[in-house]
């Protein structure tokens, strides 16, 4: 059975952390789908989809990383609360500004510190991807607040997931390659 080196024990926590919050904001996002979509938001519902299926990308990368620097892979996975569409993406973006402004950018200077390139690598595609979430989130929440249910908030539409690192965006052509991690465009995948 693979031990933990000392350097890597905060590096581990750390990871575990994030897999846990990724593995929750997966379970959290799937329920807030449905209800956006019960309620006829199914550019909302769109939204929460692309967005879990970034945060399992994100947390299959912490757990290869966890593993590879000898740690056991476990997190619970807590009830979710579903509230109104416009709470929900209230909740998606708080919680996502939290990764950003907090989370990610404490686990980074901890993972540099001890030049784990692996962990970086991990928390970095997770950083920039919830950046993205935050973002379209933000916009969602203005849309709906404004009323303006015939704009992409009511109508089903795609975003685009890199497999790899789990970076998000609205739109098909954006870039040639994946902005974080190089990841060919017409890899990524097509979320609705």
């Amino acid at each position: 059975m693979p031990i933990i080196a000392p350097e890597d024990t905060t590096t581990v926590q750390n990871l575990l952390a994030a897999f846990e919050g990724e593995s929750n904001a997966h379970a959290k996002y799937i329920a807030f789908a449905a209800k956006a979509g019960a309620d006829g938001l199914h550019g909302a519902a769109s939204l929460f989809r692309a967005a879990a299926h970034a945060e399992r990308i994100h947390a299959a990368n912490h757990a290869r990383v966890i593993r590879q620097l000898g740690g056991e892979v476990t997190c619970e996975i807590h009830e979710v609360e579903v509230k109104t569409t416009l709470e929900n993406l209230k909740a998606a973006r708080e919680g996502e500004l939290y990764e950003v402004e907090s989370m990610y950018p404490a686990f980074l200077e901890e993972a540099t510190a001890h030049n784990s390139a692996a962990a970086i690598r991990t928390f970095t595609g997770a950083l920039e991807a919830e950046k993205a979430h935050a973002r379209l989130y933000g916009e969602a929440i203005a849309l709906l607040e404004g009323g303006k249910l015939n704009s992409w908030i009511g109508a089903p539409r795609e975003f685009y997931v890199c497999p790899i690192c789990g970076y998000t965006s609205e739109t098909q052509d954006e870039h040639e390659r994946c902005p974080v991690c190089n990841c060919p465009w017409e890899r990524f995948e097509i979320i609705r």
